[in-house]
């Protein structure tokens, strides 16, 4: 990075800390600190609920996942619009109506306070695995690509939003949002330009999107019914649909978004913006990834896209094999890259046919190559992460083909624009995050447990402490998840653990009036161990995880259902009924 870059980065951090700071009015109040005064414009906090959900991971995890895969990640999507709608008339009003602070008080109302409290921990522990992962995709990757030491950037990531987050409650979540959002959407559209641009001159943008479809990267749509596979039409049509329910419905990050808007309407508005704008955004991003895979046709790529280990491999007694097949890799590419052209050329069926397999030849022969380099990395560093691939490339080189591309062939300016939206991307993610996580540990934690009766000061400053916590442990969470693969799916594996057993418990409570407080409890454990035990056992790790949460929702109905009857507690609670500490009844 070259000096302009540097300073667009440092301007970049000094304005989104100073503007987060300054939206810190309003903020001597509990209800102000978390929830703005329900104040908020619908398009903000639309906005910020997009931005919660663009994270670096996805500038970062899913362009290196179309890069390798291509566009089928898309159809994850396709059951948000529907999920939005269903939430937009169902648990928007009701939250909103119910003026509480996180969804899991709604629980002791209608059930008791075992319920609520083990359907908060339950949040705490997946959104804390996921700020970690949210924190590793720009920490992590960019301290090997820029060179950075890993605690430098980890602090320059955690540090400003920790900052602007504990002073400026959600208001200054929200606005900065909005900022970051604006950032992010320039960078793509700044990145998609240069690798156009990039493309030699006698290969048009159709032709080098017809190259990439021989390759199977534009495959958007897949009607395969397979449980293995995780991007198919019935995959996010189904289980993507009871994701989007869970996460949209019962995951505090979002909620708390939705609760800070002006009125029912508003909040549904917010909502109904991710269904009208959430996929074509996902589009643009995944194109990205493809149109970046197109660009290392005709420019030669790093043989392995992560670098860590280069120094250590140069200095060891394989340094000869590594450079050898790294002379390889380069005469394959040339052949590649001959192949490409002459299918980009290709004007009838028959040369296009011909051109198609001697490019399929060339690229599986770039693919060997590849995972040998990537096991002979593993052998000397004995770095598991070099394992396994990611479509036809290494898993360890996903999270870093989009940052690579950065720094290395964007011109003066826009890199430091690009490393100032992925700054971006995992800062407005992780604000929501830690302020998610500092509320449910202050409201259904610390509150309702510990201290019941103290003043908003009092709880103010915990707040912030809690905040603090919680992102000393997303750094150290950070450290781990960097190793587990494509940082946009183990975030999402992450989630799926937890996220179908919370929404079941909630259906559970609005569906059935019988449902006791016991039902609810055991039938929410219940749903959680299936779930472990149907991830990690032998037979049924395979399984795509988007259908973990179809399987804790009719687990958590099941096991309720079944409880509740032989429960002698009875049922919906009496009217009126009020709870200490838990707001106004329903």
């Amino acid at each position: 990075m070259r000096l302009v870059d540097w300073l667009v980065v440092l301007a970049y951090l000094v304005w989104i800390v100073y503007d987060g700071l300054k939206r810190s009015t309003a903020t001597n109040e509990v209800e102000g600190y978390f929830l703005a005064n329900r104040s908020l414009p619908w398009w903000a906090v639309g906005l910020s609920v997009m931005a919660t959900q663009l994270s670096a991971i996805t500038l970062v995890g899913t362009t290196g996942q179309a890069y390798a895969d291509g566009m089928r990640f898309i159809q994850f999507y396709f059951g948000l619009p529907l999920a939005m709608i269903i939430l937009s008339v169902t648990l928007v009003p009701f939250f909103y109506r119910a003026k509480v602070f996180t969804a899991y008080e709604y629980l002791e109302r209608r059930f008791d306070l075992k319920t609520r409290t083990l359907a908060s921990v339950l949040f705490l522990c997946s959104r804390g695995l996921s700020c970690g992962v949210i924190v590793a995709a720009p920490a992590v990757i960019l301290s090997i690509v820029l060179g950075w030491n890993l605690t430098l950037t980890i602090l320059l990531i955690g540090l400003p939003t920790v900052l602007y987050t504990m002073v400026g409650g959600v208001q200054a979540v929200t606005w900065t949002d909005v900022k970051q959002m604006a950032v992010i959407v320039a960078g793509l559209i700044a990145a998609v330009a240069v690798l156009i641009v990039g493309l030699p001159q006698d290969v048009s943008v159709v032709q080098a999107l017809h190259v990439a479809g021989a390759a199977g990267r534009t495959n958007a749509i897949d009607f395969r019914f397979d449980w293995r596979q995780t991007y198919t039409f019935w995959s996010g049509m189904l289980g993507g649909l009871f994701l989007m329910l869970s996460y949209f419905g019962c995951d505090q990050s979002q909620v708390q978004r939705y609760l800070t808007a002006k009125s029912i309407d508003e909040g549904r508005h917010s909502l109904l913006m991710s269904a009208y704008f959430k996929i074509p955004l996902q589009a643009l991003v995944l194109l990205t990834g493809v149109l970046l895979f197109v660009f290392y046709l005709f420019n030669q790529p790093p043989m392995l896209f992560n670098t860590e280990h280069a120094k250590t491999i140069q200095e060891s007694a394989r340094a000869v094999d590594y450079a050898a097949l790294n002379a390889e890799f380069s005469h394959a590419f040339e052949s590649r890259r001959n192949a490409a052209t002459a299918l980009a050329a290709a004007q009838d069926d028959a040369r296009r046919e011909v051109a198609r397999e001697s490019f399929r030849a060339a690229s599986a022969s770039l693919k060997d190559i590849r995972i040998r380099a990537a096991a002979l990395v593993n052998d000397i560093t004995h770095d598991d992460k070099f394992k396994g691939t990611t479509g036809d490339t290494p898993a360890a080189d996903v999270n870093y083909v989009f940052p690579t591309f950065v720094t290395t062939k964007m011109p003066i300016g826009l890199v430091g624009l690009m490393i100032a939206a992925i700054f971006a991307a995992a800062m407005s993610s992780i604000a929501a995050e830690l302020n998610s996580l500092s509320t449910a540990t202050v409201i259904d934690v610390y509150r309702r447990l510990l201290k019941p009766e103290a003043s908003d000061a009092h709880y103010l400053a915990v707040s912030k402490l809690a905040t603090g916590a919680w992102g000393i442990i997303a750094c150290l969470v950070a450290s781990v998840a960097v190793g587990l693969g494509s940082l946009i799916e183990v975030v999402n594996r992450f989630g799926s653990i937890f996220y179908g057993s919370l929404l079941g418990v909630f259906i559970l409570a609005l569906a059935s009036r019988r449902a006791t407080g016991t039902g609810a409890f055991v039938g929410l454990l219940a749903g959680i161990a299936t779930v472990l035990a149907f991830a990690f056992h032998p037979r049924t790790r395979d399984v795509s995880y988007l259908w973990h949460n179809p399987l804790g929702v009719g687990v958590v109905l099941i096991v309720g259902s079944f409880v509740s009857l032989l429960s002698a507690q009875g049922g919906r609670p009496e009217p009126g009924r009020r709870v200490e500490s838990a707001g106004p009844a329903l």
